[in-house]
């Protein structure tokens, strides 16, 4: 195995709707800061994917805009995923590990907030059959599997707004660059229910933004960064697609990929010492300690997570660019980053990075 790591990340304010840049002007000024804070020229980047979603955008290849911001003149290596860009993260990554190239820019782009109405859109991930035909709204599952923990004793109301409360608290003191205001005092329990039990605040809420993410191989790493986040190992699974085939208060995909991602670094997500997970819902995570195993000491979305703003389909490469800026400022050793995709966390990939001893 190569050593790679992440050396630059960033990501642009949280917009509760853009309707005025496309996705070339939302990308351009954060691929421009991050690839100048660490001194890399883009003629010197061999390799650029991306991930975005055609259905939240309305057309097809929709992502094709976003070249204009990155520059595909003279011609460029690139490539593209119709998910969350931490899947696009995982492809830079396995390239960089097949010899191809020394550096690799990751970004996704997340408009949640251009669909006029989400609930026509979400549903086409389903299984067309039997549950795409009744379109039930984004929520509605969630609120089954909250539901089902909730009835099995492995989280409560309360445990679920307490997480609600601690996340944006840890927001607010990390995050200026967002449209989003925290909930009042006492507004998070008693906010209307969305799928009981989960509340209005229990649900993240989708904004627009851009996520880049930069990752260099060995001595190139070492040059770029005072401090790189090594990615030790990294793996994702996926679960049954039907929902009601599946146990919904587990996740094995999230557990294999968690000990997978372990063998390859050479230590686990008990060994970490802090973890962003991608929580659409509070209830989430509760259910994702435990199939990760993480330890009661974990700081879990330091910066606030994505109950605090949700980009869709960059969400998840925000949990890896947080977790490696952790380990870049110094304020992590172990990091963990978790990335989900589809309905009730079907698909789960698991991110282990590690800094050089201090």
């Amino acid at each position: 195995m190569r050593d790679i790591a992440i050396v630059g990340f960033g990501h642009s304010p949280f917009v509760c709707q853009n309707r005025t840049d496309d996705m070339a002007g939302i990308l351009f000024p954060v691929l421009r800061d991050v690839l100048g804070d660490i001194d890399l020229p883009r003629d010197q980047v061999d390799f650029v994917t991306s991930g975005s979603h055609d259905f939240h955008e309305g057309r097809t290849f929709a992502y094709i805009d976003s070249l204009d911001a990155v520059g595909a003149w003279p011609p460029i290596v690139e490539s593209h995923v119709e998910m969350d860009a931490a899947w696009a993260f995982y492809e830079a990554w396995a390239w960089l590990q097949l010899g191809h190239g020394e550096t690799a820019v990751v970004y996704g782009i997340g408009r949640g907030g251009l669909s006029q109405d989400l609930d026509q859109v979400v549903p086409t991930q389903l299984d067309p059959y039997l549950l795409t035909p009744l379109r039930p709204h984004q929520d509605a599952i969630a609120g089954l599997q909250a539901d089902a923990l909730v009835r099995a004793g492995i989280t409560d109301e309360v445990g679920l707004a307490r997480i609600v409360n601690r996340s944006w608290s840890d927001a607010s003191a990390r995050r200026s660059s967002s449209q989003l205001t925290a909930p009042r005092p006492g507004e998070v329990e008693t906010a209307p229910y969305v799928a009981s039990p989960l509340r209005r605040h229990d649900v993240s809420p989708p904004v627009d933004a851009a996520a880049v993410v930069v990752l260099a191989a060995g001595d190139t790493a070492r040059r770029l960064a005072e401090r790189p986040a090594w990615v030790r190992g990294a793996d994702h699974r996926i679960d049954g697609h039907y929902p009601g085939s599946r146990d919904l208060t587990s996740a094995p995909s999230a557990r294999m990929s968690a000990a997978r991602a372990a063998e390859l670094a050479g230590f686990g997500a008990s060994e970490v010492d802090l973890a962003e997970l991608h929580t659409e819902y509070s209830h989430q995570e509760p259910l994702l300690v435990r199939e990760l195993g993480l330890g009661t000491d974990v700081r879990i979305n330091p910066s606030g997570g994505p109950l605090t703003g949700r980009p869709v389909t960059a969400t998840g490469l925000i949990r890896i660019g947080e977790a490696a800026g952790a380990i870049h400022r110094g304020e992590s050793d172990r990091a963990l980053a978790h990335a989900t995709n589809g309905q009730a966390l079907q698909q789960n990939l698991v991110c282990l990075l590690e800094g050089d001893a201090r």
